[in-house]
């Protein structure tokens, strides 16, 4: 049996965040990660999986010196988005969020950000223990909370503060909830992966030099139906592109109606399409007139992505959780729900609720973290909720009409005149979206951005 100070289950970039935090504060720290093999990393480590990139002013969230990180973890630096709909779009050049960073934001590995975080927490005198999973977490409440993680491989691990960073399938993190939380509450249900997550796919893929855009990231809205669902084009290094989507899982055709609207769907269709099939449709619509897409957009299938250059994954599309702290319990980045399948994407948020969890911690002040990560992060995780609240039953006329209104917005604040468009309802439209949108962040003010609040537990 070995006793330490802090136990951190998951080895991602909360888990890692907090294993830095807390032995930078002294604490005796431990990271349990299971591992899944990739083709492109020697070692074994997180399910790591490159998301969209870095925002500029993710990058103060994340509380991270961009400066300090290794070269070869930034792919790109990306100049703004594009945002297509079914004949609508609009490009974006800047968040308008304040941000200490220079540049609209970049596109980075992953894997080599696991990398260089497992190996900041070694060097801080963490210990990351890979290649056995957490089978059970036992915690004793008769003094103060100590908790016994049972691992595969047959050892235990006493610790008298938890962390669980095991991202959206929340295999440790729901039954250690469960047992605080009412039967009409349980983490099982609200949190249950199958319901709550959003499944993504994609391909790395080489693209012809004449059609890759390195410094843009691109996304299409209104052409698959689905909450949240869309296709994306992120860059990588040299011309190399990831091209892939996210869209709910277990979606059943049958249930989509004006299937005709959808560019991505075929009457054919009896089903809804794998990812695959829907990345070479994509494709095809894009570039089908000109090109081959399977000769001249090779799938590289060495050194690249989880498997044969793809991979596939979960992505949170709850609202994010309080945590059990009166047992020394915090839940942190997408276990908490804090990423979100609306920007597919969330490092930012797991680094910075892992920084924090890490920190109080190790010096036993965790009853604070729930009021921490709000103050952190409160504002993002609002925008996110309120955002994809808006547009979850949209069809696809709604996103063009929604492309043609947010232009017409960046027109106004950019100097142009609401009256000079070509229609004198645009005004009109462009309030009525900034109203319903600051409306729904208005509703998640204070701990209503928590799906599951801290007086929903009951744990003594």
């Amino acid at each position: 049996m070995q006793r330490v100070d802090v136990a951190i289950v998951g080895g991602g970039p909360a888990g890692t965040s907090a294993a830095i935090a807390a032995a930078e504060r002294g604490a005796d720290a431990i990271v349990i990660e299971k591992g899944v093999p990739r083709s492109d990393r020697d070692r074994l480590g997180p399910d790591s999986t490159d998301a969209a990139g870095f925002l500029d002013y993710w990058v103060d969230i994340a509380d991270i010196d961009v400066e300090a990180l290794p070269e070869d973890v930034i792919l790109r630096e990306i100049d703004g988005a594009d945002f297509v709909g079914p004949n609508e779009h609009v490009a974006i050049d800047r968040t308008g969020l304040p941000s200490s960073y220079d540049g609209f934001g970049f596109t980075f590995d992953r894997t080599r950000l696991d990398d260089h975080l497992r190996d900041r927490a070694e060097q801080m005198g963490a210990e990351y223990r890979v290649g056995t999973a957490v089978r059970s977490v036992e915690t004793d409440l008769t003094g103060t909370p100590e908790h016994t993680l049972r691992l595969a491989d047959g050892s235990e691990i006493v610790s008298s503060q938890l962390i669980l960073a095991d991202g959206p399938q929340r295999q440790v993190t729901i039954p250690v909830l469960d047992q605080y939380l009412p039967a009409d509450r349980q983490a099982s249900s609200v949190m249950n992966p199958r319901s709550a997550n959003h499944i993504a796919y994609q391909e790395y893929r080489e693209f012809p030099e004449e059609v890759f855009d390195p410094s843009r990231l691109s996304f299409w809205w209104g052409w698959m139906p689905g909450e949240t669902a869309y296709p994306w084009i992120f860059p990588n290094a040299g011309s190399v592109a990831r091209i892939g989507l996210t869209m709910p899982i277990g979606m059943d055709i049958g249930d989509v109606s004006d299937r005709d609207a959808y560019r991505l769907l075929k009457p054919e269709d009896e089903r809804f399409p794998t990812g695959r099939v829907l990345v070479r449709r994509m494709l095809d619509e894009l570039y089908g007139d000109e090109y081959d897409v399977e000769t001249d957009f090779p799938v590289l299938e060495s050194g690249h992505g989880k498997s044969d250059g793809t991979e596939t994954y979960p992505i949170s599309s709850t609202k994010p959780i309080d945590s059990p702290t009166d047992a020394n319990i915090a839940v942190v980045g997408g276990a908490m729900g804090t990423t979100s399948a609306f920007h597919e994407g969330g490092d930012h948020v797991a680094i910075r609720t892992g920084k924090i969890a890490g920190r109080l911690a190790a010096t036993d002040s965790l009853d604070r973290y729930n009021r921490s990560w709000k103050e952190a992060i409160g504002e993002e995780v609002r925008r996110n909720v309120a955002m994809a609240s808006i547009v979850e039953a949209y069809t696809p006329a709604d996103w063009d009409h929604v492309f043609r209104t947010v232009r017409d917005i960046l027109s106004y604040r950019d100097g142009g005149s609401m009256i000079d468009f070509s229609s004198v309802r645009t005004g009109f439209d462009a309030l009525s979206l900034l109203t319903r949108y600051e409306w729904r962040r208005f509703l998640q003010r204070g701990d209503r951005c928590a799906m599951i609040q801290e007086s929903t537990y009951s744990v003594r």
